[in-house]
């Protein structure tokens, strides 16, 4: 009896057992945006063979991982790829049959049935399986150098589904353990140092390389390809980093001489972060590859950077443009290391962590050890940048929250990068340099080789600062809004004392339809004149819709300027008295704030309180200034009043004179040739103007002296190739554009077969442009025709078809083209390009029969279109806000 009842009781506790194992099981849908978090992966051991002369590759993934709970399925990310041989083995080393199948491919989603409930514990799981070389240059894709084929990766943002499977979000970090098995005759890398090499049967070799440090699988890396392996400059042990760091380029065959620049100035640049972060470089290596194709500027993985081209294949005859971009974009690659990839967002939302701060980074370190570049004034012109994009009732949010894999491909703009920049330089005036770092300093090393959050940040600032939560508010309604402020400023005398009253509301362009009330926290800070002294600063926190400072020894007759350095991200509007009185001292002024009245000039005209006139009026003060940004600051809203204001002959004459006085002698100045010893500056604002006055005013004497150029570059060498050498490098593009305006289907036919010959990056560019710039309808179809034709790459179609809406046959002719041909051209971009289509095709529309077609046109594809939502949303309004601003012009301002 009791033997009995002992059996019973089993049974009843297996049965127990039983039901709350069913019971814990999962009973979920495919995930489409986070995956479940019941299910982990503890580390990656990724096998792959390539071939770049094949189609497709192959590859198997080894994934340890942990079931929180018991499950009888889990999720994972896998797209276009065919799994052949799925296998699961429990921490007893019992193997487990289980199955691979495809749960939502336009996500990239995929589960692993298991056919049985299995307990939570650690498990292993290998996926062996074969994909095609990706077309779009995403995950693990192939392109071509002078014939030879190369095999590159890249895994931002949700791109690494394309090349193994796994868990492909941020917040999953673990260490990689690579290995490549290639042909003998291939080079291959990877984001660590190859740790041996083993050679196999029929001229294959496998090579391994060391474990990584975790990493989300946005950052996994490797190339195989015929590359030059140069040896830079090794990065020397500093005291933050006790061991010396081999640093490598790695270009294509025969370019390995011209990537020796950007290798001279890479160790200057980490010894510099690192001083500031006060935390060793963090990677074993540091490799830096040209990529001969490439969707972005470049990418940070750790230990193999991957860059254009352009931005590292680097000589004499380089224009300078790409020479200042070299160093730019390698000081923002370089600062990744630290911000995204030893400290990793755990979800989209965050991007900003990684952009904005390596982008504010960047100017920190170019303006260190390059203050020639300027990088501060950079800094400031791209927030006068993003306050256009931010100015839009559908821009996005610094901290957007994600709903889709549309919003993260979205992600990547100018709200994340330069205003998230200028958002942190401002705070960082706010705090105090040394106060600000040592809260940065404590951000990572508190969350290294982890991820964190924006409040993570803002917490470590605070508690640096010894900030108490209005700082913190005032900090997350920059990240957590949209828009951009607008403070309005009057100047007043009480009781003997000057007054400064403030006012904060969303600064709304002409036309919007946003509502003007919302409320930041403002660090002003106002820069003024005293008698008899120099110039001081007060700041204050505007958190409030109103609120005033008093500035000590300023009088009535004082100016002031309420951006001090031009450090915060707002715009001002001041009382008519106190701007004429700042107008008259603009030569007093900084040429930091110099942009700041500029930017204001543009927003009062933008918004409807300043005319065309005033524009006009304001710009020969601007243009006579020696530093090239302020020099230039209003020439793009020059550009828009030729393009879509100027309805007469008159009102063309007036612009034309006005620039030709502004702009001509600065530019003959110059003249159209290097001069030995000339700065970047000068090369950069010959480019400017060059472009500006051939181009967009089209004066006479400039297109002539340029076509001169441009003909002689299409004349041949002795090799038959162009002698493209011949004009200035800075100037190519322009020279080819008029060559291509001024000698039509001749120059077309010579520049179409050229590139076909062509491989150098930067000439393959000013081609681009040059043929983009055809006005005659044939040759400007021929040109737009190329965009489908593999002798353009992937990455330069924008290029050409940019050109030739803004210097060609226009936006009629591009959109023509563009219905006529949609499906092709999405075919060979990628669908994960509709963010950026409609803008890339219809930007600049200024009508509102413009916004109604481009609505119709693209909204049955938004489907189709990842970010085509957002992207055809801001395309729309700026349309529309273009239109109004149009119409509420007075053609007779133009001819004051």
């Amino acid at each position: 009896m009791c033997t009995t009842r002992r059996f019973t009781l089993a049974a009843l506790a297996l049965s127990i057992s039983s039901f709350n194992a069913a019971a814990a099981t999962p009973n979920d849908t495919a995930p489409l945006g986070k995956l479940p978090r019941w299910a982990l992966p503890l580390a990656y051991q990724l096998d792959f063979r390539v071939d770049p002369r094949q189609s497709e590759y192959s590859g198997s993934a080894t994934i340890d991982l942990e079931l929180k709970q018991a499950a009888d399925h889990l999720w994972l990310h896998g797209q276009d790829l065919s799994v052949v041989k799925v296998t699961l083995t429990d921490s007893k080393n019992q193997a487990h049959a289980v199955q691979y199948k495809v749960a939502a491919q336009k996500e990239g989603v995929a589960t692993v049935e298991f056919g049985q409930t299995l307990p939570a514990g650690r498990y292993r799981m290998v996926l062996e399986y074969s994909a095609p070389f990706n077309q779009q240059l995403e995950g693990v894709y192939k392109v071509s150098s002078q014939g030879a084929p190369y095999v590159i990766t890249q895994m931002e943002a949700i791109s690494a589904r394309y090349a193994f499977p796994g868990f492909d979000e941020p917040s999953f970090k673990t260490p990689f353990t690579l290995s490549l098995t290639v042909p003998e005759n291939q080079v291959a890398v990877a984001n660590t140092r190859q740790v041996a090499e083993q050679k196999l049967e029929q001229g294959w070799r496998k090579l391994s390389f060391a474990a990584t440090k975790p990493l989300p699988t946005y950052l996994v890396a490797f190339a195989v390809g015929p590359w030059d392996v140069v040896d830079g400059p090794q990065i020397p042990a500093t005291q933050w980093r006790a061991q010396t760091t081999p640093l490598r380029g790695i270009a294509p065959h025969g370019e390995g001489e011209r990537i020796k620049p950007a290798l001279a100035q890479t160790p200057a640049i980490i010894t510099a972060l690192e001083d500031y972060f006060g935390f060793g470089y963090p990677f074993d290596k540091v490799d830096l590859l040209a990529a001969p194709d490439f969707a972005a500027g470049a990418m940070e993985n750790p230990g193999l950077v991957t860059f254009r081209d352009y931005l590292m294949l680097l000589d004499a005859n380089s224009p300078a443009n790409n020479v200042r971009g070299s160093f730019n974009v390698t000081a923002h690659e370089l600062a990744h290391q630290w911000f995204g990839d030893t400290v990793t967002m755990p979800w989209w939302d965050d991007i900003w962590l990684n952009e904005a701060f390596a982008t504010w980074m960047q100017a920190k370190i170019t303006q260190q050890l390059h203050p020639e570049y300027r990088a501060d004034l950079e800094l400031i012109n791209g927030a006068n940048y993003a306050m256009q994009s931010d100015s839009l009732v559908s821009v996005r949010k610094i901290r957007q929250p994600i709903t889709g894999n549309g919003d993260i491909e979205t992600a990547f703009d100018g709200i994340t990068y330069q205003k998230g920049a200028a958002v942190l330089n401002m705070f960082e005036r706010y705090l105090g340099a040394d106060t600000f770092r040592q809260g940065v300093r404590s951000y990572i090393k508190q969350h290294q080789f982890a991820n964190a959050t924006a409040d993570d940040l803002v917490s470590a600032l605070a508690k640096a600062s010894g900030k108490d939560q209005r700082f913190s508010k005032a900090m997350q309604s920059f990240l957590d809004q949209a828009g951009v402020p607008l403070v309005e400023t009057t100047l007043s005398m009480e009781n003997g004392k000057a007054v400064l009253h403030l006012k904060q509301q969303r600064y709304l362009p002409l036309g919007s339809a946003g509502d003007a009330k919302r409320l930041w926290g403002i660090p002003v800070c106002v820069r003024y004149s005293v008698a008899g002294g120099d110039a001081k600063t007060q700041c204050e926190l505007l958190d409030q819709a109103q609120g005033k400072m008093v500035l000590p020894g300023a009088t009535a007759s004082s100016w002031y300027m309420p951006n001090a350095d031009a450090a915060g991200y707002y715009r001002f509007d001041m009382a008519r008295a106190d701007l004429a009185r700042l107008t008259g001292s603009l030569t007093q002024l900084p040429d930091t704030e110099q942009l700041a009245y500029a930017d204001a000039i543009n927003a009062g005209f933008g918004r409807g309180d300043l005319d065309a006139a005033a524009v006009l009026a304001a710009a020969p003060q601007l243009a006579q200034s020696a530093t090239r940004e302020v020099a230039t600051a209003l020439i793009p809203t020059l550009k828009w009043l030729e393009k879509h204001e100027v309805r007469s002959d008159a009102q063309r004459e007036r612009l034309t004179a006005l620039a030709r006085k502004m702009y001509l002698p600065r530019l003959q100045q110059l003249g159209y040739q290097r001069r030995a010893g000339e700065s970047q500056d000068d090369a950069l604002l010959r480019a400017a103007l060059a472009q500006f006055l051939a181009l967009d005013i089209k004066l006479p004497e400039v297109r002539k002296a340029l076509l001169a150029q441009g003909d002689k570059a299409l004349e041949k060498n002795a090799d038959g190739k162009l002698d493209l050498a011949a004009a200035n490098p800075d100037l190519l593009r322009t020279a080819l554009s008029v060559a291509t305006q001024e000698q039509g289907t001749p120059a077309v036919d010579v520049l179409i077969k050229a590139l076909s010959n062509t491989s150098e990056p930067a000439q393959r560019m000013a081609i681009l442009s040059g043929l983009g710039a055809a006005t005659a309808s044939a040759n400007a179809q021929r040109a737009r025709n190329l965009a489908l034709d593999p002798l353009v790459k992937v990455g330069e179609m924008s290029t050409l078809l940019r050109a030739s809406r803004e210097d060609g046959e226009g936006r009629e002719a591009l959109w023509k083209w563009f219905t006529l041909n949609h499906e092709q051209l999405i075919k060979r971009s990628g669908e994960t390009s509709g963010g950026r289509l409609p803008d890339l095709v219809a930007g600049d529309s200024c009508s509102q029969s413009e916004a109604d077609r481009m609505n119709s046109f693209f909204q049955p594809l938004l489907k189709q279109l990842p970010g085509a939502e957002r992207g055809l949303a801001q395309t729309r309004e700026k349309t529309l806000l273009c239109t109004a601003l149009r119409e509420k012009q007075d053609p007779a301002a133009l001819l004051h």
